[in-house]
C-alpha cells in the first residue's frame, strides 16, 4: 500500500528543498540554455541515435543513455507503431540533484545536468528519483550514469552524437536563448521538447 503524504508533510518537504529549487537560475537569467527538440512525426525507429551514443560515450552493453521506445497504438487491424526517442530531460528542477548524498549530481549554468563520477558513490538514489527512468547504474564505473548532452562535444561547438546521426532529422539541439530549428511542441519543465501530431 502506498503511503499518502499529508498537505502539511508536502509543505515541509517543499520547505526543506526550497533553497535547492531557488538555487537554479530562472530561464530568463540563463546566458545559454541548451535544449533538445524531438519531432515524433519524423522518427523512423532506426536506433542510430542509441548506437551513436553508445559509441561516442563508451556505454556498456545492456544499458542506454539514448534509446527509442516503441509503442503500438490502436486496435487490430488498425494498429500503428510509434517511435518515442528518449534521453535525460535535463529538468529545470531536477529531482535527482537533491537526493544525492555525495553531491555528485549537479546542474550547470547552461541547464545541463551532469554527474561528477569521481564523487558518485553508486548508491542509486538519483536513479530512483528520476521520473523518466533516464538514469542507470554503470557496471564498469560502479556509478550512476545518464545522458550528458555529450558535454565534451558541445564545449567544442558540436552537436550531441545522437542529434548529428539521426537519419530522419527528428532530433534538434541548440541554445534556446539563441535559436531552435523547429518550434517546440508539448513541453514540461524540462530541456527536452516533444513535437507530435496534435
Amino acid at each position: 500500500m502506498v503511503e499518502q503524504t499529508s498537505s502539511a508533510g508536502f509543505y515541509e518537504y517543499n520547505k526543506k528543498y526550497k533553497k535547492y529549487y531557488d538555487s537554479f537560475p530562472e530561464r530568463e537569467e540563463m546566458k545559454k540554455r541548451y535544449a533538445a527538440v524531438f519531432d515524433l512525426r519524423k522518427c523512423v525507429g532506426c536506433h542510430a541515435c542509441a548506437v551513436a551514443c553508445k559509441s561516442e560515450n563508451n556505454v556498456p552493453l545492456g544499458v542506454f543513455r539514448a534509446w527509442v521506445r516503441v509503442v503500438e497504438k490502436g486496435v487490430y487491424p488498425n494498429v500503428q507503431k510509434k517511435f518515442n526517442p528518449r534521453i535525460c530531460n535535463h529538468c529545470d528542477n531536477p529531482p535527482c540533484v537533491p537526493v544525492c548524498p555525495a553531491k555528485a549530481t549537479y546542474k550547470r549554468e547552461d541547464g545541463v545536468v551532469l554527474i561528477d563520477y569521481d564523487k558518485c558513490i553508486g548508491c542509486g538514489y538519483c536513479i530512483q528519483a528520476c521520473p523518466y527512468d533516464a538514469r542507470f547504474f554503470n557496471p564498469i564505473r560502479n556509478t550512476a550514469d545518464k545522458c550528458t548532452f555529450c558535454d565534451h562535444r558541445i564545449e567544442k561547438g558540436l552537436e550531441p552524437a545522437c542529434m548529428s546521426t539521426c537519419i530522419g532529422h527528428a532530433r534538434y539541439f541548440g541554445d534556446l536563448n539563441d535559436r531552435v530549428k523547429e518550434k517546440p511542441g508539448r513541453a514540461g519543465r524540462c530541456a527536452c521538447f516533444y513535437r507530435e501530431n496534435t
